[in-house]
C-alpha cells in the first residue's frame, strides 16, 4: 500500500489495461478516475493486474457546500469581485485551500447598483461568506455577504492594529481613530473563532 498526494474527484487516474479498478474509482473509455477526493492505492494482486482504489482522507472530505457559511481572507479586489481564500466551513479549519470568488452584485443585499467592492473589502479582511455556488472550471466558488451576520469579522487599520466596527459600514482604527468603510458583519456568537 503506497498512499501518495490527494486526488481531487474526476481525475484520471491510469489506463484501465494496467489496473483494476477498486473502490473509489470508476472506469470510462478505457480508463480509470477518481470518484471522490482522497490519496491513491495501488494493491498488487496476484492473480494479475493491480488494483488501485481510492481512500477518503477523513479529513479532506469536508468540502464547501452550497448555503455553509464560511470564513474566508480577502487576497486581492478589483472594479467588480474581490477573491478570497476560504479557511473554514463554520467552524472546522480546511486542510487544502478553496478559492473564492464575492461578486460587486453579491456584497449586500439592498443598492447594488451603489456597492463598491473597495468600500466593502480590503486584502487582508477575515470575512465571514455564503456559499451560493460551485462556481466554474477554475474551481472558484461563488460567496455572497448579502445577508446581516454576512461581511468582514477581522480587519486591520494602516497602522496594524485590528480594528473595531461601528456601524454596518463603517470601522475604526483603536490607535489612530482612523476610519475606514467596509461591509461589516454583524457576528453571531457562533461564528466567532477564537
Amino acid at each position: 500500500r503506497q498512499p501518495l498526494r490527494t486526488r481531487p474527484l474526476g481525475e484520471r487516474l491510469c489506463s484501465a489495461e494496467e489496473a483494476t479498478a477498486g473502490s473509489g474509482t470508476y472506469t470510462r473509455h478505457g480508463f480509470i478516475f477518481s470518484s471522490l477526493v482522497g490519496c491513491l492505492e495501488k494493491r498488487g494482486e496476484e492473480s494479475g493486474l493491480p488494483v488501485v482504489s481510492v481512500v477518503r482522507d477523513a479529513e479532506s472530505q469536508l468540502l464547501p457546500d452550497v448555503g455553509a457559511v464560511v470564513t474566508c481572507k480577502v487576497c486581492s479586489i478589483n472594479s467588480r469581485f474581490a477573491k478570497v481564500h476560504i479557511l473554514y466551513v463554520g467552524s472546522t479549519p480546511l486542510k487544502s485551500t478553496f478559492r473564492g470568488t464575492i461578486r460587486r452584485e453579491d456584497i449586500r443585499a439592498t443598492e447594488k447598483d451603489k456597492v463598491e467592492v473597495y468600500k466593502s473589502f480590503r486584502p487582508g479582511d477575515i470575512v465571514l461568506a455564503k456559499v451560493i455556488s460551485l462556481g466554474d472550471a477554475q474551481s472558484n466558488y461563488l460567496l455572497s455577504t448579502a445577508e446581516n451576520e454576512l461581511g468582514v469579522v477581522v480587519a486591520r487599520s494602516e497602522a496594524g492594529v485590528q480594528m473595531v466596527p461601528i456601524s454596518w459600514c463603517e470601522m475604526q482604527c483603536p490607535r489612530t481613530h482612523t476610519k475606514d468603510l467596509r461591509k461589516v458583519a454583524r457576528v453571531q456568537p457562533q461564528f466567532l473563532q477564537t
